[in-house]
């Protein structure tokens, strides 16, 4: 689907699913079902004062470009190598069509590790955040591009009613505008255009230029070698989240703390902020 808008059309069949669960549970029952109120404040914080270099581990099977990424793959034992290994935070897929995820993933990955969890999702309604709240999340992935204005500045909104932090993706200077004016506090560059698959690695160098200083600005997709921490971490990056990289190897704990001790060594400095 490299030519295709991969965006599009996995909104289209989120948008889909998620109606026919509501259908099954409404809203306000589902929102009964929350025994745990979200820790997003300990994600953000996590994200700026955690040892550096902080790592948003990813538990990820699948993607589009690169197909099974892990066929063994146990998001449980991932999450607690990752955590074992330093991570800032965890990012659980939880998408089932595209990326082979399940919202019992993320469920799964709460009950054995204590650490703050990202829903890594295509959230395009506020049915998903009392799921994300329910199943465990702390956090939920919010991508500018697949959102118009006022629900993504209503879902930011409603993710702080409910203890949530928003991470907002973007992937170019418009929506980084976007994502700031709809009042996004965490920001994630998204190297990979979502429309062609293509990684640009430019865009990181570019954003972090226009990032304001009271946002955490994360950077995703193309990180692949410690260099490439210690790079971004002096460009102004306070994290990094990295999924294929790490779940792709052996032993993707053992891969993460390689990954960060080697940056440590290379003298990794925070950034501007």
């Amino acid at each position: 689907m490299s030519e295709a808008d991969l965006l599009r059309t996995i909104v289209a069949a989120t948008r889909k699913s998620v109606a026919t669960r509501e259908g099954e549970i409404p809203i306000d029952v589902l929102r009964q079902q929350i025994r745990r109120r979200p820790r997003g404040d300990a994600f953000a914080g996590a994200l700026r004062r955690s040892q550096p270099p902080r790592v948003i581990a990813e538990c990820k099977r699948r993607s589009p470009s690169r197909g099974i990424l892990r066929g063994s793959y146990d998001a449980p034992s991932h999450a607690v190598a990752y955590a074992r290994a330093g991570a800032a935070a965890i990012s659980v897929i939880t998408e089932p069509t595209f990326f082979d995820g399940a919202p019992d993933h993320l469920a799964d990955v709460r009950a054995v590790v204590d650490l703050p969890l990202l829903r890594k999702d295509f959230i395009v309604d506020r049915y998903q955040l009392v799921e994300s709240a329910v199943l465990g999340a702390d956090a939920v992935l919010l991508i500018a591009g697949a959102l118009e204005d006022s629900i993504l500045r209503s879902l930011i909104v409603e993710s702080r009613d409910l203890g949530l932090a928003a991470l907002v993706e973007v992937h170019d200077a418009v929506e980084l505008e976007r994502a700031v004016d709809a009042g996004a506090e965490i920001v994630g560059v998204n190297s990979r255009n979502l429309r062609t698959l293509a990684v640009e690695p430019a865009v990181l160098d570019t954003l972090i230029q226009r990032m304001p200083r009271h946002v955490i600005a994360i950077a995703e997709s193309g990180i692949r070698e410690p260099g490439d921490l210690e790079r971004l971490g002096r460009m102004g990056y306070h994290a990094f989240l990295v999924g294929e990289r790490l779940i792709a190897q052996a032993d993707p704990g053992v891969a993460l703390r390689e990954l960060r001790a080697l940056s440590v060594a290379d003298g990794t400095i925070e950034g501007r902020r």
